[in-house]
């Protein structure tokens, strides 16, 4: 199979899993906001304790990510990219089916367990990574991992819409707040025989050395020991972190503040989603193989945090003003994870691309644990206070970029 079709399989894999993710963002914060028909949280509960359980259930995901991450990277690159995906897509869509039923029983404990099933098991997008960085020719590089944003673009054009659509009962009798999630799932498992059809091994250089069970706990000191990971691998976290301070509460913003209904706040991700769609496809290409990735993301760091400032301060009454944002920020953050990605890739060797993936997964995914926590704490103080936090630490995460790089480039880059 040509590299162009593996790429395009990955694509569509990648697209697929994104939608079903998008699919469930206009649904949880209907799961949690204080006056939400299909709201989850006891009528005992305070709004605030609400807000902090919901923060607690999105760390869910990343927690166990963090920990089963490093070793599917390690898994697909002794036993292949194929196999570890499909069992990660199938691990997915096993949980959204549980986590419909624990919003139908509302069975809060099941709602956990679900979210620890799918953080086990999803690897995919590292993994997905690593197949595009082993088909990829150096001059290609961001602009295939560029395909990592469009695909995200896309799924997040789509997915909110549908979720949005899927638990409206307005338009269809039957449907329900559960029903995005199992057409999610449905979804996930239509990718896995995708996969397992469609997507050859791409696995090259084998890795012979055993897996490490204890490598989660180890891949926190090997940021640190690595240059290569060092210069790199903190900013990012922090760029994550900060995101997923916006990112976590700014949908019960949307519903609380500006009245949004599922609909609305799939509209606007979706509006998100074009415009991610937009710079992936216009800039990122034009300057793919131009200008220094690290250059790039010397400018695009800082540019996403400063995007997220004016969220925190737009009046309640003015809910067009959040539509102003987006294009800018879109471009902010295609740059930042197009290019991010491909320099870590031209700094690590082909053998352990994908334990290097894992390792930066599962450090993307601490990324999410504590900002997804604190959120919740924040916003039981003040809705919008997560997105403040959220912006300074992505800032943060330029200025350790703009000194990590500095440091490592006094030693040639390969």
């Amino acid at each position: 199979m040509s590299k162009n079709r593996i790429l395009a399989v990955v694509f569509l894999t990648i697209f697929i899993d994104m939608m079903g993710m998008g699919i469930l963002i206009p649904t949880f914060p209907m799961l949690i906001a204080p006056h939400a028909l299909h709201r989850i949280i006891p009528s005992t509960w305070t709004v605030a304790q609400g807000f902090i359980l919901g923060g607690w259930l999105l760390a869910t995901f990343p927690i166990m990510q963090f920990f089963f991450s490093p070793l599917l990277g390690q898994l697909a690159d002794r036993y292949g990219r194929r196999r570890v995906l499909a069992l990660s897509l199938a691990g997915t869509s096993v949980s959204y089916v549980l986590f419909a039923i624990g919003i139908i029983t509302h069975n809060i404990p099941l709602l956990f367990f679900s979210r620890m099933v799918d953080g086990a098991t999803g690897g995919n997008i590292s993994v997905a990574q690593a197949v595009i960085g082993d088909v990829s020719s150096p001059e290609h590089r961001a602009r295939n991992f560029g395909l990592v944003g469009v695909a995200l673009g896309l799924g997040f054009i789509l997915g909110p819409f549908l979720g949005g659509v899927l638990s409206d009962p307005s338009l269809v009798p039957w449907f329900h707040i559960t029903t995005p999630f199992y057409f999610a799932a449905l979804l996930a498992l239509i990718n896995v025989l995708l996969v397992l059809w469609l997507l050859p091994e791409t696995l090259q250089h084998v890795n012979p050395e055993p897996i490490q069970w204890k490598r989660p706990l180890a891949n926190i000191a090997q940021v640190f020991r690595v240059p290569e990971l060092r210069s790199t691998i903190p900013a990012i976290f922090l760029f994550n972190s900060g995101f997923t301070f916006f990112t976590t509460f700014w949908g019960v913003v949307l519903a609380e503040d500006f009245g949004f209904s599922q609909g609305h706040i799939g509209n606007f991700f979706g509006f998100m989603g074009i415009m991610v769609v937009l710079s992936q496809g216009g800039l990122v290409r034009r300057l793919s193989g131009k200008v220094q990735d690290y250059r790039v993301l010397r400018f695009s760091i800082f540019a996403t945090g400063f995007c997220l400032v004016p969220y925190y301060f737009i009046p309640g009454d003015k809910p067009l003003w959040i539509y102003a944002i987006p294009p800018f920020l879109a471009i902010a953050m295609a740059l930042t994870k197009s290019f991010s990605g491909a320099l870590l890739t031209r700094i690590t060797r082909p053998q352990i691309r994908g334990e290097v993936m894992g390792i930066n997964s599962s450090a993307n995914a601490l990324a999410q644990v504590l900002p997804a926590i604190l959120a919740g704490y924040l916003a039981a103080e003040h809705a919008r206070l997560p997105i403040l936090v959220g912006s300074i630490t992505v800032l943060a995460g330029g200025v350790v970029f703009w000194k990590g790089i500095n440091r490592l480039l006094n030693n040639p880059i390969p």
